[in-house]
């Protein structure tokens, strides 16, 4: 790969796990001489990787500036549904090929998470990297490439649900059965655990805006 090439995927990257971080948040300006000042690399690949996320709904214009996309309720409810089909099958397909270390990857994430409870943006991160553990489990490429899509999108939610008190403490349930499901090789039950896991995410979200009103 060519140093531009890389640098254009770098620079895509960099900026990429800034929104999904939270570093930059819907409605956020973004400043190609900021940007590259930021990550110390040059202008032109970080203006590619703008143009690159425009193109993809992440970025949105405001006149001549790129600000981070926000979802209306319409959006964030279709990105729910997707999310709760495509986990689903996630899981369906961890419980029959998951191996014996990615079962105890899970369950041992599981374990760990546990001790960020009270930090919602560490369970935030956390929550992120045990739900990329079961796509990855899934071993079907395709699925993790559309995932990875959808979860980009997540990233433009401002606020997380775990911040809800009480959420991270019934998350951490949830996430415990899923891996039960898995780790039985039970994949209807895994399937119906992910998707339960994602209603109620979606229900404590409803709640979490409409009080923002």
């Amino acid at each position: 790969m060519s140093l531009s090439k890389q640098q254009n995927k770098d620079a895509y990257a960099l900026i990429l796990e800034a929104i999904d971080s939270g570093v930059y948040k819907p409605g956020d300006r973004l400043v190609e001489s900021d940007l590259a000042e930021r990550f110390g690399v040059s202008r032109t690949p970080i203006r590619e990787a703008l143009q690159r996320l425009e193109t993809q709904s992440l970025l949105t214009r405001d006149g001549r500036s790129l600000i981070v996309a926000s979802l209306d309720h319409n959006e964030v409810a279709e990105l729910y549904v997707v999310r709760a089909e495509l986990e689903g099958l996630a899981a369906q397909l961890a419980a029959r090929h998951a191996t014996l270390e990615e079962k105890r990857v899970l369950q041992e994430l599981v374990d760990e998470d546990r001790n960020v409870l009270g930090d919602p943006q560490a369970l935030a991160r956390a929550n992120r990297r045990f739900h990329k553990q079961i796509h990855l489990a899934s071993h079907n490429r395709y699925l993790v490439q559309q995932l990875d899509l959808v979860h980009r999108f997540m990233a433009l939610m401002a606020t997380t649900s775990l911040a809800v008190a009480g959420r991270g403490e019934r998350a951490m349930e949830e996430h415990q059965a899923i891996v039960t499901a898995i780790t039985a090789s039970d994949e209807d039950a895994a399937c119906s655990a992910l998707r339960d896991h994602i209603s109620a995410a979606f229900v404590t979200r409803l709640k979490q805006d409409s009080a923002a009103i």
